[in-house]
């Protein structure tokens, strides 16, 4: 009885349900349940001491005051390397592989002086000492596949780096800004001897801590018993 049945369906209707083609579906159901996960902001950044902190935040507030931009650069005053969104679950394998980057990377100085401008919209402290933190971002970007998260989210690296005072102003904001930024003074320096990578949860304000990595200029084969320990 089994056998009857199977002889009359036709052999083109069999191989027909047999080659199904299931390969679209699969990503289909892939990319619906990622948009379905939680999407968190991440930022990796350089972390002045204290004192310095301070001067450059009163530098943010003065400009505030003065100008009234409508975007105040708020938050605690870092050097931002990098900048992108991640889902939550990919975590782990980012720190770890930001770990080992950092085991081989060493402690360096990082030099600010003066202002400089990205016209017309812009302005920051300069940071003269662009060597080493360019060095930094380019081993950075060796594992930037981890920190992609679709092809309209890319992480956004800082091949310029500075320190922000100001950001999307008007031209009049910027041009009266600029007249007396480009004019004024500021030195200050500071050892990096490590990053800090924060997160923010959709729905968060703040950002959180979630490692800092220790510059610790250990040499390959050592990094590479931590990569594969």
């Amino acid at each position: 009885m089994h056998s009857e049945i199977i002889t009359t369906i036709p052999p083109k209707t069999k191989m027909k349900v047999r080659n199904q083609p299931l390969q679209p579906v699969i990503p289909n159901l892939q990319e619906n349940f990622k948009r379905q996960l939680p999407v968190t902001e991440y930022l990796l950044v350089l972390n002045p001491h204290e004192e310095l902190r301070h001067r450059i935040a009163q530098v943010r507030v003065a400009f505030q005051e003065t100008y009234q931009p409508a975007v105040a650069v708020g938050g605690k005053v870092h050097l931002t390397l990098l900048r992108f969104n991640q889902l939550a679950l990919v975590e782990e394998r980012i720190v770890q592989r930001l770990r080992i980057i950092a085991m081989g990377f060493p402690p360096f100085k990082v030099e600010l002086k003066d202002f400089g401008s990205f016209p017309s919209h812009s302005i920051f402290i300069n940071v003269t000492s662009k060597l080493p933190i360019r060095n930094l971002v380019k081993e950075l970007k060796d594992i930037q596949r981890l920190m992609k998260l679709d092809k309209d989210n890319k992480p956004h690296f800082m091949d310029e780096p500075h320190m922000l005072v100001a950001r999307k102003l008007l031209p009049w904001q910027f041009e009266k800004g600029w007249q007396e930024y480009s004019n004024k003074s500021f030195t200050g320096r500071f050892i990096a001897d490590g990053m800090l990578l924060l997160r923010r949860r959709e729905g968060d304000r703040a950002w959180q801590i979630v490692e800092r990595l220790a510059f610790q200029n250990l040499p390959v084969a050592t990094r590479q018993g931590e990569l594969f320990a």
